[in-house]
C-alpha cells in the first residue's frame, strides 16, 4: 500500500488563498468604484497611461495593457525596476503603480526619488502599506496574499482594473459573470503530457501577459527555469530550443490573433514538444495538442476564464517535482532588497 504524499505547507497556503480568490475579486471590483472612477478621469484627461510594478504585478501590467490600448489609451507596462535605471518621462502620464503588499523596494524608492505625481494611482491589496499612504489607491479584498507564489493577488488586481475598465463605459458583465460562476477543467491531461519534460515554455499573443504569469508561477513553485515569450519573439530564434524535453503553453483567445496562436501550436508539435493550449477562441482544436476548452471569450473574461485553471497546473506541475513545493529558499514574498 503507497502512502500518499502529505500536501506540503506552501502548496497548502496557496490553496487557501486560491479558494478565495473570485469571492475576494468581486468584493474588490465592487468597493474599488469610487477610486476607479478618479483613476478613469485621469486615463481620459491624460490618454497616456505607464503601468509599473515588479514580479507578479508587471504580469497583471502586461495582460491589461493591450485592453487599455484597446480603450485608446497610450499604455506601456514597465517592470519597476526599468524604469528606476531607464526611466520614460512621467509628463502628461496617468501612473498606475502596483505592488501587492504595497512594501516593495523598488516602490519605496521610486517615491523617494520622484514624489509620485498628481496623476499616480497606487492598485495594492494592503491598505495600510507605505503605497496605500503615499497615493490614492484602489485596494484589493482580502488583504496581503501570505502564500509565495501569486494566486489571489493576481486575480484580485485584475478585478480592479475591472472597476476601471467599468468606470471607462465598458461592460463588466461578462467578466463578472466568469467570477460568479468559474469554470472547472480536467487538467489530468496536460499534466501526463508534460510528465517528463525538463522545462516549459509559455505564450500567447494578446493573452502574453497571463503567459508570463504562469511561466513566473512555474518557475517559483518548481524551480525549472520556465520561461515566456511572446509569440512573435518566439518565432525568432528560440523555436531552435524547442523539442520534447520542452513543454509549450500557448494562450490563445477569441481575438484577432487567435490565427497566431494555432499557426504557433502547430509548429511547435512538429518539433516534437508535448503542446497544451488553453483556448477561449471560437477556433477548432489543433491535433496533436492537449487542449483546455474554454467559453469564447476576449479580455477579463478570458483572463478570469483560464487564470485558476492555470493555476491549478502549475501547482500540480511542481507538486510532482519537489518536496517542499511552495515554501522559497532563495527569494521571499514580499522583496525589500534592489
Amino acid at each position: 500500500m503507497t502512502a500518499e504524499k502529505t500536501r506540503p505547507a506552501g502548496l497548502a497556503a496557496i490553496d487557501r488563498e486560491m479558494a478565495r480568490q473570485h469571492a475576494d475579486a468581486l468584493a474588490s471590483f465592487e468597493a474599488s468604484a469610487d477610486m476607479a472612477a478618479k483613476a478613469a478621469v485621469s486615463l481620459k484627461r491624460t490618454g497616456k497611461l505607464l503601468l509599473l510594478g515588479m514580479g507578479g504585478s508587471h504580469a497583471v501590467n502586461r495582460a491589461v495593457e493591450p485592453l487599455y490600448r484597446a480603450a485608446g489609451i497610450d499604455a506601456i507596462a514597465l517592470p519597476l525596476s526599468e524604469q528606476l535605471g531607464q526611466p520614460l518621462s512621467l509628463e502628461g502620464r496617468t501612473i498606475f503603480m502596483t505592488s501587492q503588499s504595497g512594501e516593495s523596494a523598488e516602490v519605496v524608492r521610486w517615491f523617494n526619488e520622484t514624489g509620485g505625481t498628481a496623476e499616480t494611482f497606487g492598485l495594492t491589496l494592503e491598505g495600510s502599506s507605505f503605497l496605500a499612504k503615499t497615493a490614492p489607491s484602489l485596494v484589493g479584498a482580502g488583504g496581503t496574499e501570505l502564500a509565495f507564489a501569486a494566486t489571489r493577488s493576481l486575480t484580485v488586481t485584475f478585478a480592479l482594473h475591472l472597476a476601471i475598465f467599468a468606470a471607462l463605459g465598458q461592460d463588466p458583465a461578462p467578466a463578472l459573470a466568469v467570477l460568479r460562476t468559474p469554470e472547472t477543467l480536467d487538467i489530468k491531461p496536460a499534466l501526463a503530457a508534460l510528465a517528463n519534460v525538463a522545462t516549459i515554455v509559455t505564450s500567447g499573443r494578446r493573452l502574453q501577459g497571463v503567459a508570463e504569469a504562469l511561466a513566473l508561477g512555474l518557475t517559483e513553485l518548481s524551480r525549472r527555469p520556465c520561461f515566456s515569450l511572446e509569440g512573435g519573439q518566439l518565432r525568432h530564434g528560440p523555436m531552435e530550443m524547442l523539442g520534447s524535453l520542452v513543454g509549450v503553453i500557448l494562450f490563445r483567445g477569441n481575438d484577432a490573433t487567435a490565427g497566431l496562436v494555432t499557426a504557433m501550436a502547430v509548429s511547435a508539435l512538429e518539433t516534437g514538444a508535448p503542446v497544451i493550449v488553453f483556448d477561449g477562441s471560437e477556433n477548432g482544436p489543433v491535433p496533436g495538442c492537449i487542449t483546455l476548452r474554454f467559453k469564447p471569450e476576449s479580455g477579463l473574461a478570458a483572463i478570469f476564464q483560464m487564470l485558476p485553471v492555470a493555476q491549478s497546473l502549475m501547482i500540480a506541475f511542481a507538486d510532482e517535482r519537489v518536496e517542499n513545493a511552495g515554501t522559497p529558499v532563495r527569494s521571499t514574498k514580499i522583496t525589500r532588497s534592489e
